[in-house]
């Protein structure tokens, strides 16, 4: 698979659900071959991302080491849990890496949809109809930065634990 350099993953505008699933593959590609440090991937529920797929986890596989930090954030994980099998087991591995977070009673519509990373961003604007922007210009990265900061800093709480421990 050939990998695209963050300064050649797509900028401007995006459509359809097989761009943005097209483009979420293309990124966590991009954070392997590149090493990106810091990753954010935040949604309502992460149900249209392909991060089940055989690819992306591989790709997410290849990501992972020393020094990397990832962070989700949504309103619930269920259908994590019931979609991406493959996801979840390697989130099970690679806890260590991930700050999982949880905002429940934030509306829907209202929790970003975006891949944040130093150099890139993707963006969905409608997530309904899969409709958004990516780019990698400094005042974009900023600004949705700035964004995530605050959902993930005063309006979530820890959620999504990588084992559930009973009684």
């Amino acid at each position: 698979m050939t990998v695209a350099p963050t300064h050649l993953l797509p900028q401007g505008r995006f459509q359809g659900r097989e761009a943005f699933q097209q483009l979420v593959r293309d990124a966590l590609a991009t954070a392997a071959a590149e090493g990106w440090r810091e990753i954010i991937l935040s949604d309502a529920d992460f149900h249209d991302w392909p991060l089940g797929e055989r690819a992306v986890v591989e790709s997410l596989q290849a990501w992972a080491g020393s020094g990397r930090r990832m962070t989700l954030l949504a309103c619930q994980y269920d259908d994590v849990l019931r979609r991406h099998a493959r996801f979840v087991q390697w989130r099970r591995t690679w806890d260590h890496l991930l700050t999982c977070r949880r905002s429940a009673a934030a509306d829907r519509l209202d929790v970003p949809s975006v891949i944040w990373s130093p150099g890139w961003v993707l963006q969905r604007l409608d997530p309904e109809r899969c409709n958004g922007v990516t780019g990698a210009e400094p005042e974009r990265r900023v600004l949705q930065r700035e964004s995530l900061n605050e959902w993930l800093h005063n309006k979530s709480s820890p959620g999504f634990p990588a084992t559930t421990l009973g009684l």
